[in-house]
Order: C-alpha cells, then sequence, then structure tokens
C-alpha cells in the first residue's frame, strides 16, 4: 500500500530521520498560516498524489509570499495532475504539503528495498539524485551503488560506510548518513515496507542531511498487523473498480483493455490473459476470486468486471477445486440476474461438479457461451475481439 509523503514524513519523524518544517493544507488560507508559521519564504508547495515526476508536472513550486503561497496552494488543490506514473488520467490533487525553504550543495538518491533476485533486502544509492533513477541506471550505471543485506543479520555498520563511502561522503556527513540509513532501515522492517525512498537526500548550505522527499511502500499483505498503516489508506488515490473489489476480498486490477476475464489462480489468471493476446485482444483486468471462492465473490467479482464500460466481452476461466463449478455457476447466474449483461460472455470450466455447472448455466435461460477446452475459448475470445 502506499502513502502520500507528508505521512511517509511523519514516519520518518518518529525515528528521527530529518525532513524540512512543514504541514500538509487541504485549502489555500491554511497553507498560508502554514507557511507564516516557518522561518521564512520562498516556501515549497508540493501536491499530494501518490505518483512521482510531480515537479515535472507542476506539482510542486515554490512560492516567494503568502500571496504566492494562497495563489499557488489554490491553484494546485482540485487540479488534475498528470505525471509520467499517473497515466494520461492522471490523479486529483486535495491537499498540498507546506514546507520550509533549504540552501542545497547536493544531491543524492537512497532507498531500501526488497530484493527478490537475492531474496534479501537491498539499498541503492546515487550520487544523482532529484531526478529519475531509471534514467540514471540507463545512462550512467556506474552511479548506482547497491548493497545487499541479509535479513536475518541485518544491516551492519559496515553496510553503511559502503554506501555512504560510494556517495563521496566523508566526517560529518558520513556520520550523519549512517545514523540516518540506520533509521531508514528499522523504519522499513518495523512497518514491513517493500520500498522506502528518499529523492533526493540533500546536503544543505550547513551541512545537515536532510530528506527533501519521502516514499514509503508497506506490503499490503502484513496491514492486518499495520493498524497505523492501513488508516493511512486514501481510497481517492486507487482504481474505484480495484477498491470496489478489495471490499470482497478479491484480487482485482484494472489493466484497461477489452476482454474482462475471471479467474480462480493467479497461474491461471496469467495463462488466461495470455489467452486473450493471442486471440489478438487485449485483457481487462487481472482478477483471481481465489480458490475458496464463495457464489458471492463470483457475483461480485462479475459484476466488478460489468462496471468497466472499456469490456466488450467477458472469458471466465474455471478450474474446479475448492471452487466447484456449481459454484461458481451460481454466483454467475445471480449476477446476471442483478446486472444487466449486454456483452458476449465466455465460459469455460473443467473440475469438481462440472456437469452440475454446466447444468445450471444450460437452465438459467442466459446466453452464455460454453467452451469446452482452452482452444475453443480462445477462438470464441477472437470472435469477440473481432466485433
Amino acid at each position: 500500500m502506499k502513502i502520500h509523503e507528508y505521512q511517509a514524513k511523519n514516519l520518518f519523524g518518529k525515528y528521527r530521520i530529518p525532513v524540512p518544517k512543514g504541514n500538509v493544507a487541504a485549502h489555500g488560507d491554511e497553507a498560508v498560516r502554514i507557511a507564516e508559521e516557518l522561518s521564512g519564504f520562498p516556501v515549497v508547495v508540493k501536491a499530494q498524489i501518490h505518483a512521482g515526476g510531480r515537479g515535472r508536472g507542476g506539482g510542486i513550486r515554490l512560492a516567494a509570499s503568502s500571496d504566492e503561497v494562497r495563489f499557488v496552494a489554490d491553484e494546485m488543490i482540485g487540479m488534475n495532475l498528470i505525471t509520467r506514473q499517473t497515466g494520461p488520467a492522471g490523479r486529483l490533487v486535495k491537499k498540498v504539503l507546506v514546507e520550509e525553504g533549504l540552501t542545497i550543495v547536493q544531491e543524492f538518491y537512497l532507498s531500501i528495498l526488497v530484493d527478490r533476485a537475492s531474496a534479501g533486502i537491498m539499498v541503492m544509492a546515487s550520487s544523482a539524485g532529484g531526478v529519475n533513477i531509471e534514467e540514471t541506471a540507463a545512462r550512467t550505471p556506474e552511479k548506482i551503488i547497491k548493497v545487499f543485506i541479509n535479513p536475518l543479520s541485518g544491516l551492519q555498520p559496515y553496510h553503511c560506510r559502503q554506501a555512504g563511502f560510494g556517495l563521496g561522503l566523508e566526517g560529518s556527513e558520513l556520520k550523519q548518513f549512517m545514523t540516518l540509513l540506520a533509521s531508514l532501515y528499522r523504519l522499513f522492517v518495523d512497518y514491513d515496507c517493500s520500498l522506502v525512498e528518499i529523492n533526493p537526500l540533500v546536503v544543505t548550505a550547513d551541512g545537515r542531511l536532510m530528506a527533501l522527499d519521502a516514499k514509503v511502500d508497506v506490503d499490503s499483505n502484513a496491514l492486518f498487523r499495520q493498524k497505523d498503516i492501513a488508516s493511512f489508506f486514501d481510497e481517492n488515490e486507487v482504481d474505484p473498480l480495484e477498491a470496489e473489489a478489495e471490499k470482497y476480498q478479491l484480487k482485482y486490477i484494472n489493466l484497461g483493455g477489452t476482454i474482462g476475464n475471471l479467474v480462480n489462480g493467479a497461474g491461471l489468471a496469467m495463462a488466461t490473459m495470455d489467452i486473450i493476446k493471442k486471440a489478438g485482444a487485449s485483457p481487462a483486468n487481472f482478477l483471481d476470486v481465489g480458490g475458496g471462492a464463495s457464489s458471492e465473490m463470483v457475483e461480485h467479482g462479475l459484476r466488478i468486471i460489468l462496471c468497466d464500460t472499456h469490456v466488450k466481452g467477458v472469458l471466465i476461466n474455471i478450474f474446479g477445486g475448492i471452487l466447484r463449478c456449481d459454484v461458481l455457476a451460481e454466483g454467475v447466474v445471480r449476477a446476471a440476474g442483478k446486472t444487466k449483461i449486454n456483452v458476449p460472455v465466455v465460459i469455460r470450466m473443467e473440475g469438481t461438479n462440472v456437469k452440475q455447472g454446466r447444468r445450471i448455466l444450460a437452465e438459467s435461460g442466459l446466453n452464455f457461451m460454453t467452451a469446452t477446452d482452452l482452444g475453443d475459448a480462445a477462438e470464441k475470445v477472437a470472435a469477440i475481439a473481432g466485433n
């Protein structure tokens, strides 16, 4: 789960990771009040959305007076901010972070993330901070420092020195960096994070290291024990259909294609999307109802798919095991009774109680297309895609 920058900086404060003074505002007058409580002008006004690249999209701006703070804040709040990470739809800005301005002499990139290749944790740092790290990796990979950590033994002082020396730090700056990195690692572990990122980490004119930005991603599977993080959830930053699916414990991701699919099992879902692509169409979603889904979950899943206005057809691909085929069929029929289905629906199912499931569909009086196997399902999806 992603959280906003101001929320991440509140967490940083708990671990004594230095951040600029500031606060969050929901309207211009509040932004002015915050700015006037800081040490002076200029101040920085930053749009709060779950996406990077805000500066290039006009979501981070300097303000040199109270009037300018009010103007900038009122202009940002309510705008649809488009960045390289939001896609063309953009994100609605509802709050801004107002922070003190700093005189910066150097910028770095610093992050801690789960590294699946090594089955461990990786510290990534670079002397090229404040820019897209992907661009740095492509153009100047020699500027990226990677330090690998065994999660069983944890972060050690030599890890901190390795990263700090790699950035060219020494003296007081190196000492500050080692303390900061140790604190950042504790936060990463304590909050079950998949990523903690500071871009940029800056050195100010008076020699202080400061986290100018903050990004924290928490493993959603750990939210049951991270109650304070769960309270940070912002439904405005999530696709409405994905938020609706979450209510029913459905694994749904909107992919923007035209063929919806409902499947039980992540592996089968991936294979089903491959079938859709091979048929010449594009999957509208990933939707795994799970092996133990009830007919109600199937009903909700199909309803959510049909709420996507881009969907021109639906492929339901079920291998009956714990989720029996008759339970699937009951859920599909129930959803059809509550939702107007105005697109073709192809159903392929095999496994437990498949005969009962097919009978339920046949006796429903609904116009479903049944597929005998994956090849047959692909041909029927191709016919839909060609319409």
